[in-house]
């Protein structure tokens, strides 16, 4: 049966509109490639004891390849049984690519899995038209509420205009956008196209600039209409390591209002954007990005090593230092001692 926005209990529609911290959960691997049950669960009790308020399974972060290996599900469900323990329940968001089949066959998986949301990328889409990626958008939002993906071109993602924004955010059962092309013309091509279509209200808007988190928090996108838009929360990559501290980093932005922004929040931006060319391995195109959230987790006890399901994924030279480096000048953005206190009741 077609689940639709409006089935949400309010608390979690209120929430995703209100904003909050949405890891794009990693995928956890043994030495032989094959999945770690406990570790892969303890990562999303980390996460949503860290505060985080969703969990995005299924994305770029967990790999698209698992589905080549038969993972797509076992690691949707490892997710969901984990939320299960919690007496807050957490959106559950899961990644669908693919052409049109594909995506509406790992639609009707999350959903029998009790997600609430798809996040739909388009990369498959390549040389298609604008009515094609709409026509496909509107396939799987008959099946599950929709959270729009606007995925970097250098990781795969196709430029989409704002005619293309305005177009997916008049689909009745789109509830949401990421906004990721790390690009500051293209992210107003999103909002722009959310104002057009009059979504504002329904469409809740999140960034996924793993290079402009804090700037994105804090704008007030005043392009024409009634009242500015705001990026009211994130589903990042960047998220998914140092978590407690992203909760804290989100609850001060969310909590200024339309007040005056304190300095040293706003030099934050620079801080947090630097501790991400670290992660996502940027002086070598994003080659080690997976691995570099991996490394993190790794020095903290949370995984077990830094294997990706493709062994030519690895650190590049240099990114371990330029980890320690960041970990180093910017202690205050780390969690170091929130996972230590908890690890061994997550490994359980």
């Amino acid at each position: 049966m077609r689940l639709r926005w409006q089935d949400w209990p309010q608390e979690l529609l209120g929430r995703l509109r209100a904003g909050c911290v949405i890891p794009a959960h990693p995928l956890a691997l043994r030495a032989d490639r094959s999945l770690d049950v406990r570790r892969q669960k303890a990562l999303a009790r980390y996460y949503l004891d860290a505060g985080s308020g969703g969990l995005a399974v299924g994305v770029h972060t967990t790999q698209f390849a698992i589905r080549e290996v038969g993972l797509y599900e076992p690691v949707l469900r490892i997710a969901a049984e984990a939320a299960s323990e919690q007496p807050r329940k957490p959106i559950l968001v899961a990644g669908a690519i693919g052409r049109t089949a594909q995506a509406v066959k790992e639609a009707q998986v999350a959903r029998g899995l009790g997600y609430h949301a798809v996040l739909l990328s388009l990369a498959a889409w390549k040389g298609a038209s604008e009515d094609e990626l709409i026509a496909h958008c509107r396939a799987v939002a008959a099946e599950m509420p929709l959270m729009g993906f606007y995925l970097q071109p250098a990781v795969g993602g196709l430029p989409l205009p704002a005619t293309f924004w305005r177009r997916f955010a008049q689909i009745e059962n789109a509830v949401a956008i990421k906004i990721a092309p790390f690009n500051r013309y293209a992210t107003l091509d999103v909002l722009r196209g959310v104002l057009e279509a009059d979504a504002a209200e329904r469409i809740a808007l999140y960034t996924g600039n793993d290079d402009h988190i804090v700037a994105d928090l804090l704008t007030p996108f005043d392009l024409g209409g009634a009242r500015p838009l705001r990026i009211v929360g994130g589903l990042l990559g960047h998220w998914s390591v140092w978590t407690r501290a992203a909760v804290e980093l989100h609850r001060r932005c969310r909590a200024l209002g339309d007040g005056p922004i304190p300095p040293d929040l706003l030099a934050l931006d620079a801080q947090v954007t630097e501790m991400n060319a670290a992660v996502f391995d940027v002086a070598n195109a994003f080659h080690g990005v997976i691995a570099g959230c991996h490394e993190v987790l790794r020095r903290q006890g949370l995984l077990e090593g830094i294997w990706c399901l493709d062994p030519k994924e690895g650190l590049s030279p240099g990114q371990a230092e330029l980890l320690s480096a960041v970990s180093a000048r910017y202690p205050h953005l780390t969690d170091d001692a929130f996972v230590r206190d908890n690890l061994h009741r997550w490994l359980s």
